[in-house]
């Protein structure tokens, strides 16, 4: 069943769907940065560790009475400066964040079971609740939006020189493991932050698509987190103006909207200089 042009007209006049829209919006500016970062360091399983301790936040917040998302921005944050120094052991960051989903999952599901609480709050949020998108909800999305790309263009080359190489960027003078913690903690906050929108399950389609379809199109770091940005407006507007019109759950309808732009720039061939880690990354920028 579809919707007619007025129907959907009439639900964009409601403030929860214009909410709704504006928090998708706020996404698009950060979250594929993100998902650059996360491409660029290699670290894929941090975000489904990121996912665990985020149900292990919320359980904590539904325990004590505590703003839940709050709660879950925090423990994400915390886990994510706590494993930036396995960063750059041997082993990487991957037996760590099995460990981490391991024992925050069991925590997470302790909790409820001894307090007594109701879980469905709780795993609810794994499905996404974007209608209910409230202001601290926009306030933490706003932020990321500002943060993200404004850490991004400031500390360009350190980032282009972290993500092409970890000890060329160290002997070239970067600070990496203060920007290494920096960058974990801003992938850990900006998952928790995705959640309310897609559900845990979900937050791919705000973070790692948009930058998967990037890499295939930019030719520079620059270039890539700009068309990241660009494709994760484009998506999500997209996604949930078709959504409305569909009467579908926005994030399905997101997640399928991004990786079928995914395929479709997959299509396109690829330029012999627009890999990921492009010898542009790791350029200094032309002006200083």
């Amino acid at each position: 069943m579809t919707l007619a042009a007025a129907d959907v007209g009439a639900l964009l006049q409601l403030v929860p769907v214009q909410r709704a829209g504006f928090a998708l919006l706020l996404a698009a500016m950060g979250l594929p940065v993100i998902g650059v970062v996360i491409v660029g360091l290699d670290i894929m399983p941090v975000r489904f560790a990121m996912m665990h301790v985020a149900l292990l936040g919320i359980a904590v917040g539904l325990l004590t009475g505590l703003d839940p998302m709050l709660c879950a921005l925090v423990a994400c944050a915390l886990s994510g400066a706590a494993v930036a120094p396995l960063a750059r052991t041997p082993d990487g960051l991957s037996g760590a964040m099995g460990l981490l989903m391991s024992l925050a999952i069991a925590a997470a599901l302790l909790v409820l079971a001894v307090s007594g609480v109701n879980a469905s709050g709780a795993f609810a949020l794994l499905w996404g609740s974007i209608l209910a998108v409230g202001t601290a909800d926009l306030i933490v999305l706003g932020t990321l939006a500002v943060v993200v790309p404004g850490l991004f263009w400031w500390r360009r080359r350190d980032v282009g020189l972290l993500l092409y190489d970890r000890e060329l960027a160290h002997c070239s003078g970067v600070p990496v493991r203060g920007l290494t913690v920096v960058l974990l903690v801003l992938v850990a906050v900006a998952v928790a932050g995705a959640i309310k929108l897609t559900g845990a399950l979900l937050v791919d389609a705000l973070t790692l698509l948009p930058a998967l379809a990037a890499r295939r199109l930019g030719t520079s770091l620059k270039s890539i987190a700009v068309w990241a940005v660009g494709i994760g407006v484009a998506v999500n507007l997209t996604g949930f103006l078709m959504a409305l019109w569909l009467d579908w759950p926005p994030g399905p309808v997101l997640v399928l909207t991004a990786g079928a732009v995914v395929l479709a720039v997959h299509l396109i061939p690829e330029r012999r200089n627009s890999s990921w880690r492009a010898p542009a990354s790791v350029s200094p920028p032309s002006s200083h």
